[in-house]
């Protein structure tokens, strides 16, 4: 099959990889602790090969995975060797993230600076030779013709020139199309008379405006001549959902994904919330300190305000911030409505005149937000997502494609909020920040909001 097939050479050429980048490390160790210091013996010695062990350890089995998610192993024949380094540069500086986190929090210790520069160096040209020998490699077996698969595309003829045209330049390597049968004016016989005359393994069909009667005839043929039936599930046109198959009650399902799917990213995303929040909820107490004696004496009422926001799928949960307004703030938001500025559900105002002195000190540095962290750690939000709105706010959104934003967990941080939020007078726009998010959603993306928030906050933008 070529799918598994492919699958199957990704993870030889990932293993590959991963041996390269340990033996990358050991050949760093031994040129800079043999030959170097033979060259020059004044230079200090470095520790033993062992004590980088623990960096092996993370960089062979995970840095080929950063590699995949970054598209360093996808379009290898059209990919230009200036995408693949800006691809492997982004990877080493994730992998350099890890490694640098790991020496912070774990107190694992770099034995050698020089050694760890030299093997991302050698790394860096041993990866890139691979992917320049595979890349000439997989241009010969194209010029050459040899090892083609063959396969029968039936279906409807527009329907089948459509699927053709849709093959990538690897997948096209892998087959030849010995014949196109169109099962909507040509019997079903036809179609087993190709399969005997090409000896096919396969048969693909493109079908999408064929009955589904017709398919099953079809694929009864295939089945009683114990050749492979592939059809090409694009019966529903969509404009943003992605199909996947998967199995219920025994029964394959065809799902229709318009969020990011279930994932080993997913997953590593949970675990980085978690210690995450941990993490700065530490670096922060003396924040959480000042704002709290700062609120005790500048106003009077509780420290921390808990509000009713909408969650993952709207599932209500209850916010945590640090108090910024007077008491009577919820009763005075309906005097202040015709004030608004936001077009849309949202309520907001620039000098909102509930906000008290200290308050709108806590809003302009974000420190206000820090509570959230507490509900981070409760599962109930993420690092990044879209920003939790209060249930009455949902529940006057009027276009049911908004409410797609809830399809994520919200976050603490956002597109919406390290693009200057205070710019952004229209929920429209700020709902297509939320939704370019989750439909670009990587490890990576969110690394790079994570980084733009912070000088954000620094210099204030969009806060108020």
């Amino acid at each position: 099959m070529l799918g598994r097939r492919q699958e199957i050479n990704l993870q030889l050429t990932q293993l590959l990889d991963s041996a390269l980048l340990i033996f990358c490390l050991w050949l760093a160790h031994f040129l800079r602790a043999t030959v170097l210091s033979g060259v020059w013996p004044d230079l200090v010695e470095i520790p033993p090969m062992e004590k980088l062990y623990w960096i092996m350890a993370v960089v062979g089995p995970f840095t080929p995975l950063v590699l995949e998610a970054r598209g360093f192993y996808a379009h290898l024949y059209h990919k230009t060797p200036a995408h693949s380094l800006r691809q492997l540069v982004e990877s080493l500086v994730i992998m350099g993230t890890i490694i640098g986190a790991l020496v912070v929090f774990m107190k694992w210790e770099v034995p050698s600076r020089s050694v760890v520069v030299l093997a991302v160096f050698l790394a860096g040209v041993a990866l890139l030779m691979r992917e320049a020998l595979q890349k000439r490699n997989l241009r010969l077996h194209i010029a050459s013709g040899k090892g083609l698969e063959r396969v029968l595309v039936a279906g409807l003829s527009t329907d089948m020139q459509q699927f053709i045209e849709t093959l990538s330049a690897e997948q096209r390597v892998s087959l030849e199309i010995s014949a196109q049968i169109d099962i909507t004016i040509r019997p079903i016989s036809d179609l087993v008379e190709a399969m005997h005359q090409h000896s096919v393994a396969r048969v693909i069909f493109a079908a999408q405006h064929v009955h589904f009667g017709k398919i099953e005839e079809a694929v009864q043929a295939c089945e009683t001549e114990g050749v492979e039936a592939w059809i090409a599930a694009d019966f529903f046109q969509t404009a943003i959902a992605r199909p996947t198959f998967d199995v219920l009650g025994g029964r394959l399902m065809l799902v229709f994904h318009s969020t990011p799917q279930i994932s080993w990213a997913l997953w590593f995303k949970e675990i980085v919330d978690r210690v995450g929040a941990v993490v700065l909820l530490v670096l922060t107490l003396p924040l959480w300190l000042i704002a709290m004696i700062g609120i005790r004496l500048s106003s009077t009422g509780p420290i921390f305000f808990r509000q009713e926001r909408s969650g993952h799928y709207g599932k209500a949960f209850r916010m945590w911030k640090f108090r910024t307004m007077s008491m009577d703030a919820e009763a005075r938001r309906q005097e202040l409505e015709l004030a608004n500025e936001m077009a849309g559900p949202v309520f907001k105002i620039t000098d909102d005149p509930r906000i008290f002195a200290f308050g709108r000190w806590l809003r302009r540095s974000s420190i206000d937000e820090l509570p959230q962290l507490l509900n981070v750690l409760r599962g109930e939000m993420s690092l990044v997502g879209p920003r939790p709105l209060p249930v009455y706010e949902i529940e006057k959104i009027e276009k049911h494609a908004q409410r797609r934003r809830l399809s994520v967990k919200p976050g603490l941080t956002c597109l919406w909020q390290v693009t200057g939020r205070n710019g952004i007078r229209n929920f429209e726009e700020w709902v297509e920040l939320d939704l370019q998010y989750i439909d670009n959603w990587s490890l990576w993306l969110d690394l790079k909001i994570m980084l733009r928030t912070l000088p954000a906050v620094l210099r204030g933008v969009g806060a108020s």
